[in-house]
């Protein structure tokens, strides 16, 4: 069975059938047997989609399900597909089992000819039957011909200019009628052939084209953006139409069972009168509000749904609260009113912000709708960056240009670009954007995806740019009708301002205010629900969640965010700041150990300082301080007029100081004097590093600071390096300590391990280190073979081309180096079973990363300040995963 009937309260699929049916068919047949209103229809399964992307063509044994379920359709609606006097007309629409809101086809009105047209208008009424056929000409040549829109949008514009109107609606039937036959020329003209009069041969059609729209760019990139299989494939729902656009006693719309961006409990919508759903989602008209508790402020007149039809609100209302507690999640909904009669054609869980889910999340617990445990594993933890960083300062000046809706939250400011390709190409080589558009459609996704906002002169809060930017979390500002856009020049008009392509713009999603200029920042304020789920979460989780900070200011925004100590000090970040790089230099470029002893005696307070703020930014909290990894030529100076100004500056003869420079050059520096290697060859620069950590730690312990530090000695390939570099460490945290006998303080020495070796030997390691700390950045280079600062040149191709499923410097390589991972954590706690064992490669902050972390017994992430929430939900996540695998 391949096609799945719903209609009339009986339905062959369910919820739960989403993989076969898609979301949309799934829920289609729940509604229906839920007793809800939904127009009668059937399900081509994905399974059908799979086969017709490889074949080209659906099987003679399917076609037979589709004409039987078709002819069960007829019966309960009591029309005949394609019959002259009494015709029955379906929608074609895609449904993947992931929602991908406007990234695939349809089609309305299908069936629809010269003479079904007619047998239509003596049914219902002449400019009904027109304004549909116009429209099912129009997306059919779109969907199905791959004839542009554009020169039917701009034969409409045309008619409405010449008859003095704005609304399509205000078009007569004669009109429709003439609009009509243009469409037809226009389609036939770009097609090469009549277009298609035949129902059947429509419906076929359309089929196949929703099936191939799986393959279309928009819904590649789309998936590619949010992480879903293609292998999945969609499927087709046919369904009977119902009329939004019969006249004034219908309408048509698109609501969510609580707000998308905030999160409020409070049924958000906006709809249509006399329209089809397209009109709503794609923005070309600016809908309603669907009752007066949501309507903004600059929509005071308009009319809400509840007042206009307070009947079929009434009902809509009562469902929409039926759903939400069926499926224990916030919904969004469509819905179509046809003669006052209300009709559901979807529910599907409804995207929303990071700021909405949290919210939602934390609200539905307390309702009792889910668990905890649900709540945790409703947010995804990636989304949680948008909570995370810079919001606008409230107290800054700013010079307000204009205002739209409010359709994504958020803060974004960039240069001003008019097209989803410019904004693609100049995000690639850094640049901040703002995408402005009339409207978005999905070819603009890959666009949308670059930009840091979006802001549209049409389109309402659940216009395709307000759905698709809530998802992926970008700030949208739609609807911003003053704003008036010139393609041509690259510019664009609101208020009193021109504004050209490359200009600055801050978008406001908050209010959704279009401000000129850059407007100052701040760091926002967590608690509130977002508090109150990462309770939730630490409850859960086991493995620690740590920071790198390399500053006491890191150190601090981290410890906000929830760090629980330092996984990594970088000492290497403290050398770069203008009053130490001299210093650093002249250390690096010394003849002789005296006068690297002297260098080193000037960089010691310098460290000494920072330490002692950092310990005291981490009270009672893990600090583990890395010695100087980095190779040497990354602080010497390359640029004629530095090696001058060095040379000058510490009394040298500038061909010395050039020759010397040159002597240090290696062929691979990643892989050649670095880390222990310099450790050894250079003692004192390490005893330097843990003189000055011993003295900030016994300084602050006097101050009353809880001190726990961890010195890790980087780079380590033998048990040799590290059994000479634990003794040099011991021996220089014992001089200080000697002059500190009231305090009592023992340091955790322990080693990285990011070389290979390190981890097929972690069991003779194991022997001279407390602690292991994976630094996964360079195991990965050193296992791929791979060079993290040039990989771009060629990485995003073999992701493209699936030879690597992902970056594997942003999320582990879990069969390569996390088998090193894995091997490192077994042997090494096979010689010291209590062994501390971390990651502090940028991985810690990646969920997949995390979860495998916690699969594998580690104790601790550590990752940067802003990713400590979401390592923290996400090894939350792993916890309750690993709870409800052994529970059931």
């Amino acid at each position: 069975m391949q096609v799945y009937f719903f209609g009339d309260g009986e339905a062959d699929g369910r919820a739960d059938m989403k993989n076969l049916l898609g979301g949309k068919g799934a829920n289609l047949a729940e509604m229906t047997a839920l007793g809800i209103p939904v127009p009668p229809g059937f399900t081509i399964s994905t399974a059908v989609c799979l086969d017709f992307v490889k074949e080209g063509s659906v099987s003679e044994p399917v076609q037979a399900e589709i004409m039987a379920a078709l002819g069960r359709v007829e019966k309960i609606m009591g029309k005949k597909f394609g019959d002259v006097t009494n015709p029955l007309l379906v929608s074609i629409r895609s449904g993947a089992r992931a929602s991908m809101p406007g990234m695939m086809d349809t089609v309305l009105n299908l069936g629809l000819n010269h003479e079904t047209v007619r047998g239509l208008a003596d049914s219902a009424d002449e400019r009904f039957a027109f304004d549909s056929y116009r429209r099912f000409i129009q997306m059919y040549s779109d969907v199905v011909l791959h004839v542009s829109m554009d020169r039917f949008a701009s034969r409409l514009d045309d008619m409405k200019r010449v008859r003095g109107v704005f609304e399509d609606t205000e078009l007569p039937a004669s009109d429709l009628e003439t609009l009509v036959g243009e469409f037809l020329e226009i389609a036939s003209e770009e097609y090469g052939q009549p277009f298609p009069q035949d129902p059947m041969q429509q419906l076929w059609g359309a089929i196949g084209a929703v099936f191939h729209s799986w393959t279309k760019k928009s819904a590649v990139t789309y998936r590619k953006l949010h992480d879903i299989d293609d292998s999945w494939g969609t499927a087709v729902n046919v369904q009977a139409m119902v009329f939004g656009n019969m006249g004034e006693d219908c309408a048509t719309g698109v609501a969510f069972t609580r707000d998308p961006s905030t999160g409020q409990k409070v049924f958000f919508g906006e709809y249509l009168t006399n329209a089809q759903g397209e009109d709503v989602v794609a923005g070309i008209r600016t809908p309603q509000p669907i009752n007066s508790s949501t309507r903004r402020e600059e929509f005071e007149a308009l009319p809400s749904l509840e007042e206009e039809k307070p009947e079929a609100y009434a009902e809509l209302e009562a469902i929409y609260k039926r759903l939400e507690a069926h499926y224990a999640d916030m919904q969004d909904i469509e819905f179509t009113i046809e003669r006052d009669k209300l009709w559901m054609l979807q529910t599907r869980t409804g995207k929303r912000t990071a700021a909405a889910a949290v919210r939602i999340a934390v609200d539905m617990a307390h309702e009792g709708l889910i668990s905890r445990e649900d709540a945790i594993r409703r947010v995804d933890p990636s989304s949680l960056d948008q909570l995370l960083h810079p919001t606008l300062d409230p107290k800054a000046p700013r010079k307000v240009l204009g205002r739209g809706l409010p359709a994504s939250p958020g803060a974004a400011i960039g240069a001003v670009v008019f097209s989803a390709d410019v904004a693609e190409a100049k995000a690639k080589t850094g640049d901040k954007v703002i995408l402005v558009r009339t409207e978005t459609s999905p070819e603009d996704i890959h666009g949308m995806h670059a930009a840091q906002g979006i802001l549209t002169v049409r389109g309402g809060m659940t216009s395709h740019a307000a759905v698709v930017a809530r998802g992926m979390g970008t700030c949208c500002v739609s609807g911003c009708g003053a704003l008036m856009i010139d393609e041509a020049k690259n510019e664009m008009h609101l208020g009193d301002a021109l504004i050209r392509e490359g200009d600055i713009i801050t978008l406001d999603g908050s209010t959704g205010e279009v401000i000129l200029g850059a407007v100052a920042q701040i760091i926002p304020e967590l608690g509130g629900d977002f508090g109150e789920l990462m309770s939730w979460a630490d409850e859960y989780r086991s493995v620690k969640v740590r920071t790198n900070a390399d500053t006491p200011g890191d150190a601090v925004l981290a410890r906000k965010f929830g760090a629980e100590g330092i996984g990594l000090c970088r000492t290497e970040h403290m050398f770069f700041e203008a009053d130490r790089i001299l210093v650093v230099r002249q250390m690096i470029l010394a003849d002789d150990e005296e006068a690297r002893r002297k260098a080193l005696e000037k960089l010691l307070p310098m460290q000494r300082s920072d330490f002692a703020g950092i310990f005291r930014a981490m009270d009672g909290l893990p600090v583990t301080i890395r010695l100087l990894d980095p190779p040497l030529h990354e602080f010497l100076p390359h640029r004629e007029h530095e090696i001058r100004e060095f040379a000058k500056a510490s009394g040298l003869d500038e061909g010395h100081v050039r020759n010397h420079i040159e002597s240090l050059a290696e062929a691979n520096p990643m892989l050649g004097h670095r880390g222990c290697r310099l450790g050894l060859s250079f003692p004192e620069i390490y005893e330097t590093q843990v003189t000055a950590i011993a003295e900030a730690a016994f300084e602050v312990m006097g101050e009353g600071v809880d001190v726990l530090p961890e010195i890790m000695i980087p780079l380590v390939a033998r048990q040799t390096e590290l059994q000479e570099l634990r003794q040099v460490t011991e021996r220089a945290f014992a001089k200080v300590a000697a002059q500190h006998r009231d305090l009592k303080l023992s340091p955790l020495i322990g080693t990285m391990i990011e070389v290979p070796r390190a981890a097929l030997t972690a069991d003779v390691i194991a022997k001279y280190a407390d602690f292991f700390s994976f630094g996964t950045n360079d195991l990965t280079q050193m296992t791929y073979g791979l060079s993290r600062d040039d990989v771009t040149s060629f990485l995003p191709e073999y992701i493209e081309a699936g030879i690597f499923p992902c970056d594997p410097f942003v999320s582990i390589d879990q069969e390569g180096v996390g088998q090193l991972v894995k091997m490192g954590v077994s042997k090494g706690r096979s010689t010291k079973p209590g062994l501390k064992i971390g990651i502090c490669g940028e991985h810690g902050g990646d969920p997949a990363s995390v979860k495998f972390c916690v699969e594998n017994g580690l104790d601790y992430v550590s990752c940067s300040p802003y990713r400590v929430p979401v390592a923290r939900l996400a090894a939350a996540h792993a916890a309750v995963e690993a709870k409800l695998l052994q529970s059931g």
